[in-house]
């Protein structure tokens, strides 16, 4: 909870200036605060720069410290599969993988401080374990490492595409081609900061992602892709490049969505990789989520 300090003005003088001054705080903080609405006078919020007259009641809010680390939470895991090196998680639509801003709890590294007792720490303090993440509103398998060594193995698998990863999504209207091979660029929308965006040649990251048309209904299609990169929302991005964007996908979807659904309709379905010390490959699957299952249901009842 934000701690709040008040004080008295006694003469005309810049906020910044007389919070500076009485809660000991550089003036670039004071706007800081000022722009986040935490700075008030006379109970209203004010800029950085307002100008004070003698007796206005000045307040601040001091919100609280940023954790340098993340913190263990009973939160469910679905844990596939455990060794001493790693763990395959079954991640749960809505649940972020790892802390960002304004985000410090309820994450999937607070469950699994909570339920696993080593975790690599290459990812730092914030992510340990955490070797490639999925969006928030995608399901389905993820790898965590639990020792540094595991760590490196995994994700130099990652880096050079010996590890598969397998997804399926349910996708707004049929592709022309039962399969294909989609290579773009990939970088931060330049017009929407939230999102990502393919980008003309020499701009972004080269992203790159085979599909498979799995079954056809009458104005969807349900679609597994294989990721060969890791691009940011890399699936959705060429899911909309492609003309047909993933079922529920508010950021880059259709605005008027037919089906209720707290987020799109894609999971990390099949994860197959090498176990890091003993070299033996590994394949696991994760069964779609009764939600995403529903909805293929009524779609095959209309077909």
């Amino acid at each position: 909870m934000a701690d709040r300090k008040a004080f008295t003005a006694e003469a005309a003088i810049r906020a910044d200036v007389f919070l500076s001054e009485r809660a000991s705080m550089t003036r670039s903080a004071v706007k800081k605060l000022a722009d986040e609405g935490r700075v008030f006078v006379n109970g209203a919020p004010v800029k950085a720069g307002h100008v004070l007259r003698a007796g206005d009641e000045v307040a601040v809010e001091i919100p609280d410290p940023v954790p340098t680390f993340a913190v263990p939470e009973d939160l469910p895991l679905d844990i596939v599969y455990e060794d001493a090196d790693m763990a395959i998680i079954n991640k749960a639509q809505g649940m972020t993988v790892h802390a960002g801003a304004g985000n410090y709890t309820g994450t999937l590294v607070n469950a699994l401080l909570y339920r696993l007792h080593d975790l690599s720490g290459v990812g730092g303090a914030m992510r340990p374990g955490i070797v490639h993440r999925l969006d928030k509103d995608t399901s389905g398998l993820m790898v965590v490492a639990k020792n540094d060594k595991a760590h490196l193995s995994l994700s130099r698998q990652i880096a050079e595409k010996s590890a598969k990863r397998e997804y399926l999504a349910l996708l707004e209207g049929v592709p022309k081609e039962e399969k294909g091979h989609i290579v773009t660029q990939i970088g931060r929308d330049p017009n929407d900061r939230l999102k990502m965006a393919v980008l003309p040649a020499g701009k972004g990251r080269r992203a790159e992602t085979y599909y498979f048309v799995e079954e056809v209904f009458r104005d969807h299609a349900l679609v597994r892709f294989e990721l060969k990169t890791g691009r940011t929302h890399q699936i959705r991005v060429h899911a909309k490049y492609m003309g047909h964007p993933v079922v529920g996908d508010r950021l880059y979807g259709y605005k008027k969505q037919r089906f209720a659904l707290s987020g799109q309709l894609l999971h990390a379905f099949r994860l197959t990789l090498t176990q890091p010390t003993t070299g033996e490959r590994m394949t696991f699957e994760a069964p779609l989520p009764a939600y995403f299952t529903h909805v293929l249901e009524i779609l095959r009842r209309e077909s």
